[in-house]
């Protein structure tokens, strides 16, 4: 196992450099005892975490947490043998005393043709800057500050808040580099922001509660503390009084921040692990429709300031712009390595999950598909793991809005929707431009025109 060959070097800015230097001098220490020890090939991921969380209720402070992490993992290979092992020291006694382990580990396990490293002609060799890097310069006075405020304005919005479950803030720090014995050495690092506020209105059975957050790579890009609380009220106030209603099949349109899931149950079922294991009700499925033909998703990880934005995957390899979905059509699977060598296919860079994506918006927000429905249900929240990614079911606990006319009529809960989704996919009638911008997936309400509401009986 050679560390002759320098594929590349990540540098960020320069206040990051010393960071970089340091984890990348640890990473090349690390790599070469694994080969001194014999290892045909190894790779090894070093964090360090740090943050400040803030909980506060009724005005009064709950918890104050600071956290400072840090981690090496190593996964060695002797031929097609694998073994990891991983530690929290970063001391030269702690990193020798893991890659000892992880070797001894890879005496005992099986060969497997699929284990290895990733192409060595596919690792990243140009690495950039995504401004995912804004610490906020804040302490726990001002954070508590900042919760509360957000509580307050949110129990000031309406007498009907009866109580509170409480207000956070939240801030993190990450820097993290990635190195194999191909020679690559990636750094990457970012920062999370958010705060949250969640209210309880009414009183004894009638009671109702909601939530509202803001969250981003930068404090710039959060809503005030006072937005945050007075949208959690607006929100929790809308919940009060809900009526029953009938069983049946009905449109079902899903906020934006629901509409996520739908992505997230289309990406386990397209993921490499499960279509191996032949656990996805969409095996054999790449290059064929599966919703509507206007309908696509492009996963794009060079967004500046982006959520999931990377030069490089997991494995190192190189990130690039690509189609999930074009026109309906099921493009790819999402593969690793050593997925797509189960599979027979080559790695589509997606070692530890995909990128940013983004959904086709065909229509603009939901007062426009809510007309656009006439009749139906608005989901604003779903409960429950009701799905079942081998065949496709779906079946939920759900609660948020009756329509009638185009309009809000009152709040339902206490409900299920079901369907399959391969029909609920094809079912999409329209997603909107009301963009939730908090995830690395990009999309707005999608509209599915008939799933089945089970209400009062």
């Amino acid at each position: 196992m050679g560390m002759t060959t320098d594929i590349t070097k990540s540098r960020p800015p320069s206040e990051g450099a010393s960071d970089a230097d340091r984890l990348a001098g640890l990473a090349a220490q690390v790599l070469e005892l694994a080969a001194a020890r014999g290892a045909s090939q190894a790779e090894v991921s070093i964090s360090e975490d740090s943050g400040l969380a803030v909980n506060v209720r009724m005005g009064e402070v709950e918890t104050v947490e600071r956290t400072r992490d840090r981690g090496v993992s190593l996964t060695v290979y002797f031929g097609q043998r694998k073994a990891s092992a991983s530690t929290a020291d970063l001391q030269p006694s702690s990193l020798l005393a893991t890659v000892e382990q992880a070797c001894a580990i890879a005496k005992f396990t099986e060969a497997d043709s699929a284990a290895g490293l990733a192409d060595a002609g596919l690792m990243a060799r140009e690495i950039a800057d995504f401004d995912q890097w804004h610490p906020w310069d804040i302490d726990a006075e001002r954070a508590i500050a900042l919760a509360i405020a957000a509580e307050a304005r949110g129990r000031d919005t309406d007498p009907r808040i009866s109580n509170s479950d409480g207000s956070a803030v939240n801030t993190s720090t990450s820097i993290a580099t990635y190195a194999n014995s191909h020679g690559f050495i990636g750094f990457e690092r970012s920062t999370s922001h958010s705060i949250s506020c969640s209210l309880i209105a009414g009183r004894d059975d009638g009671m109702q509660r909601d939530y509202w957050y803001t969250a981003g790579l930068s404090a710039d890009d959060l809503e005030t503390p006072a937005q945050v609380g007075r949208r959690a009220a607006e929100r929790t106030v809308a919940r009060l009084d809900p009526r029953p209603i009938r069983t049946g099949d009905f449109p079902v349109l899903f906020s934006p921040e629901m509409s996520r899931s739908l992505v997230g149950h289309l990406l386990g079922a397209v993921s490499g692990g499960a279509l191996y294991r032949r656990a996805s009700f969409l095996l054999d499925s790449a290059g064929t429709r599966l919703f509507p033909d206007w309908f696509s998703i492009v996963e794009d990880p060079f967004v500046p300031r982006g959520f999931r934005s990377a030069s490089f995957d997991a494995e190192g390899v190189a990130t690039r712009h690509q189609d999930l979905v074009r026109d309906g059509v099921l493009s790819r699977y999402v593969l690793g390595s050593y997925s797509a060598r189960k599979l027979g296919l080559a790695t589509t860079a997606n070692a530890g999950g995909v990128h940013n994506l983004k959904v086709t918006s065909n229509a603009v927000d939901a007062d426009s598909m809510m007309r656009q429905m006439g009749t139906g249900l608005l989901v604003t929240e779903l409960m429950g793991q009701g799905v079942n990614t081998i065949t496709g079911d779906y079946s939920r606990g759900a609660a948020g809005f009756w329509i009638e006319g185009g309009e809000i009529q009152h709040a339902v809960d206490e409900i299920t929707i079901a369907g399959n989704l391969r029909d609920m996919y094809q079912a999409i009638e329209a997603v909107g431009a009301d963009i939730d911008r908090r995830s690395h997936i990009s999309i707005g309400s999608v509209l599915v025109g008939k799933m089945m509401v089970a209400g009062e009986s």
